[in-house]
């Protein structure tokens, strides 16, 4: 199986979801933060794009829908990055709507093999969660440069982000309880044969990396935050973020070769 699907599924979901996350940020983390973190977002979603191509295509289904998003999303960021805009906060809504019609898309398009609103519930989830594990560690470390800035910043968006990790753990929850009553047995006799055999490591490196790892870490990084110590705790979300990005590359992984939106 190709992986250029996981990395473009992979890298979209996180430009997405850094655009969505970054709503929550206020307007005094300076302009300087707004542009540096929408020029991540925009080169990650074309190196998405770059490593598929075909995954782009104007057409009258849904993979046509999500690619016009994208492009409204990625067209809305470069005005984003742009030095003098005093529209900046609009067109990030405007980038976010284009990412959550994407997403939206793309979910409508993956292998159905559980019902669409569990596939929604996941991509939605999965974006929101690389989104804020990693606005979080850059507005950490954005302490460095705007020192005078209010810890309360960082402690919202940590607070933000433990939401969505336990958001993800019931999305992933649910999908494995569909999926228990929806394996296909071409995979595995059973769902529960599956989860123990050697296959089901994979979800069980998704589940410990990707949900329980950044759970634990997130309310590290919660209580790091309180204490005002904003160094330890952007330390504690860089490892939380690599956890997250570990636990994402798996879930996509195990979409395509189960069709379960892990």
């Amino acid at each position: 199986m190709s992986l250029t699907p996981v990395l473009f599924l992979f890298l979209c979901h996180l430009g997405i979801g850094i655009v969505l996350t970054l709503l929550l940020v206020p307007g005094a983390a300076g302009v300087r933060f707004f542009r540096f973190t929408s020029a991540l977002a925009f080169i990650l979603i074309v190196l998405g794009i770059a490593s598929r191509p075909s995954a782009v295509a104007f057409t009258r289904d849904a993979r046509g829908i999500a690619s016009a998003g994208l492009l409204v999303a990625l067209l809305a960021l470069s005005f984003v990055v742009a030095p003098w805009n005093p529209w900046r906060r609009p067109l990030l809504w405007l980038s976010a709507a284009g990412g959550l019609v994407t997403l939206a898309a793309e979910a409508s398009a993956a292998p159905g093999a559980i019902p669409l609103v569990l596939t929604l519930a996941s991509f939605l989830t999965s974006a929101v969660l690389l989104g804020s594990s990693f606005t979080a560690m850059v507005l950490g470390h954005w302490y460095l440069v705007l020192p005078t800035m209010d810890v309360s910043h960082l402690q919202s968006i940590v607070k933000f982000h433990l939401g969505s990790t336990v958001a993800r753990a019931s999305a992933v929850f649910a999908v494995g309880w569909a999926a228990a009553s929806a394996w296909d047995s071409a995979l595995a006799p059973s769902f529960r044969s599956y989860v123990f055999s050697v296959d089901g490591i994979f979800l069980w490196q998704r589940s410990l990396f990707g949900l329980i790892g950044p759970a634990v870490l997130g309310y590290m990084t919660w209580e790091t935050a309180k204490l005002r110590s904003t160094q330890s705790a952007t330390g504690i979300l860089y490892v939380d973020l690599f956890m997250v990005i570990v636990g994402e590359v798996v879930a996509k992984y195990l979409l395509l070769a189960t069709g379960m939106a892990f």
